[in-house]
């Protein structure tokens, strides 16, 4: 039976209420995602908060009174390292309770948590950590690869044991050791609540990756959004699927402490040991990009749910197929969408009572679009695509085809690109935060992204999106995973080329005859899509490149076609 370390243990009656600073209004208290748990460990001390739920080790399971002394421990062992207000502290860790404690200790040691992808390149990592200034390295002790030598700032390793020697669990001890019995009481509580709260790296697939600065008022506001989204409640139990680092787990790390939750976390993404859990662990909700959705359904272990599980969908817009073969397993699909720059998610496709009686297909293809704004973010515009030099910007007209790009702003927005003016500058020209996706917007104020800018297909001077393209191809029976770019041709400009992933029953099938696959998928493309965006060439291919957050990388597909 596993017992948490000695310091761990919180003391009798301790006051869960940080320092307060004189002055503030009555009718006024700065937001701050901290206070959740610090709620949580007072009003449920003793349910469980934190589990490891992966094989990686003997149990770990924490409660919340003994989770919120262990992210006390933190906050002030960071403070005896002479980590101070505003300073970067990076974390390289998979979904383990070391990041966990991270979201909430940094913030109680009124410091800004930078959680860096563990999928990067160590060339990567080592710009990170230099372009952030991180003042301290907490690191799980299989990530230290990527750490670069010679380093001139504190490093702490975690074995994610738990036990009283790991060399994580003695820095804790010691910050327990340092607070002289002060508990929150001798932690300050943060009176600016724009103060950054996480520095976050996107991960994206050209260039240097952009620090995304965003603040404690909107991290509150974000998860307050998301638990009330998702219905996370008391008798939930959220299984660490999504990484943590990727957009600060889009909130959910303080959503899930905001709602009384419990939490799992897994180490790695396997499939199988997702099924165990979503069978055996009382798992109410997830979250994973629609690239994780389709490992869920074909690994082998699938199988109809005894009960439903809500399934959180971001990181690239799912296709129809694959929302109704998720709803046939018994998973409820909660569309939402958003980016680094918006907390993670902050717009959401609300079902409809009148999709109640229509098809499966046809239902989802409605569940498909982006929908609306979450009601602590502003509304989402689709505006006029602007040329160089426009600032005004000028709404589309909502008839479900003109297309524009999503803007929105409001308190779900990041507060800047870290140490780079000019982008923020960019980003936020006529007073919108620009996404970059292009979209449509319907009647019902509801938008629906057709493509990123960037992947606009211009064939014949017709505009083809590789979006709309990819659902209908997804809908082949034999389709596990397609994305489709621009390849050059000599009479249309362009033309779609399709990559695509068959399904694993599939595979036998058209061993051999991957030809007549394509000649098969055009077939099936013909039927649906109009003569410009039908795929003039397949290639059937084992996986497809991906980003470190699962996002396929069309920059590498398009360098393949670039060759042909």
């Amino acid at each position: 039976m596993f017992h948490p370390t000695p310091a761990s243990v919180p003391p009798p009656n301790a006051r869960l209420v940080l320092r307060q600073p004189p002055g503030l209004p009555v009718n006024f208290h700065p937001l701050n995602p901290l206070q959740f748990v610090l709620r949580a460990a007072e009003i449920y001390p003793d349910k469980i908060a934190l589990t490891r739920g992966d094989n990686s080790g003997s149990p770990v399971a924490y409660s919340y009174a003994v989770w919120c002394q262990r992210i006390q421990n933190l906050a002030y062992a960071l403070k005896q390292h002479g980590v101070k207000r505003g300073d970067i502290v990076a974390v390289i860790a998979p979904n383990t309770t070391l990041i966990a404690d991270a979201h909430h200790g940094v913030l109680a040691a009124q410091a800004v948590a930078c959680p860096i992808n563990t999928r990067l390149k160590p060339s990567d990592v080592q710009y990170i950590l230099e372009h952030s200034g991180a003042s301290i390295i907490l690191v799980d002790h299989e990530y230290r690869h990527l750490l670069p030598p010679h380093l001139k700032v504190p490093v702490i390793v975690s074995n994610d044991s738990g036990r009283p020697d790991d060399p994580y669990e003695k820095f804790l001890a010691k910050g327990r050791e340092f607070s002289h019995e002060r508990g929150w009481g001798g932690l300050d509580s943060e009176t600016d609540e724009t103060a950054p709260a996480m520095l976050c790296y996107t991960s994206g697939t050209t260039g240097r990756p952009k620090g995304v600065v965003t603040t404690l008022r909107g991290s509150y506001l974000a998860a307050v959004a998301n638990a009330y989204e998702s219905r996370i409640h008391s008798d939930s139990t959220y299984l660490w699927i999504l990484p943590m680092f990727h957009a600060a787990g889009w909130t959910f790390p303080w959503a899930i402490t905001f709602a009384f939750g419990s939490q799992i976390t897994l180490r790695t993404v396997e499939f199988p040991l997702i099924w165990k859990h979503f069978l055996n662990s009382g798992v109410t909700h997830y979250c994973g990009a629609p690239t994780v959705q389709i490992g869920i359904l074909n690994d082998p272990g699938a199988r109809t749910l005894p009960r439903p599980i809500s399934a959180i969908i971001a990181g690239s817009a799912p296709t129809a197929s694959l929302i109704g073969s998720l709803e046939e397993k018994g998973i409820q699909p909660i569309h939402v969408y958003g980016l680094t720059e918006t907390y993670g998610p902050f717009t959401r496709n609300y079902i409809q009572p009148s999709w109640a009686r229509m098809s499966l297909q046809d239902r989802s293809k409605l569940m498909a679009r982006q929908g609306h704004a979450f009601a602590t973010a502003q509304n989402v515009r689709v505006v006029q695509l602007q040329k160089e030099g426009e600032v005004e910007l000028v709404d589309v007209p909502r008839d479900g085809q003109t297309v524009g790009e999503i803007v929105t702003r409001g308190n779900i927005v990041m507060k800047e690109y870290f140490r780079d003016p000019e982008a923020t500058a960019k980003a936020f020209s006529g007073g919108s935060f620009h996404t970059g996706d292009l979209a449509v917007q319907f009647p019902g104020g509801e938008v629906a992204i057709v493509d990123r800018q960037k992947d606009l297909i211009i064939s014949g001077g017709e505009n083809a999106s590789s979006l709309a393209i990819e659902q209908e191809l997804a809908s082949h029976p034999d389709v596990m995973e397609v994305a489709v770019v621009a390849r050059g041709h000599v009479k249309w400009g362009e033309r779609p080329h399709a990559f695509v992933v068959l399904k694993a029953q599939s595979v036998g099938k058209w061993k051999g005859r991957h030809g007549q696959f394509g000649d098969d998928l055009k077939r099936h493309a013909k039927a649906r899509l109009p003569g410009f965006a039908c795929p003039e060439w397949v290639t059937v291919v084992d996986e497809l490149p991906k980003n470190g957050t699962g996002k396929v990388l069309k920059t590498d597909l398009r360098k393949v076609v670039a060759k042909l």
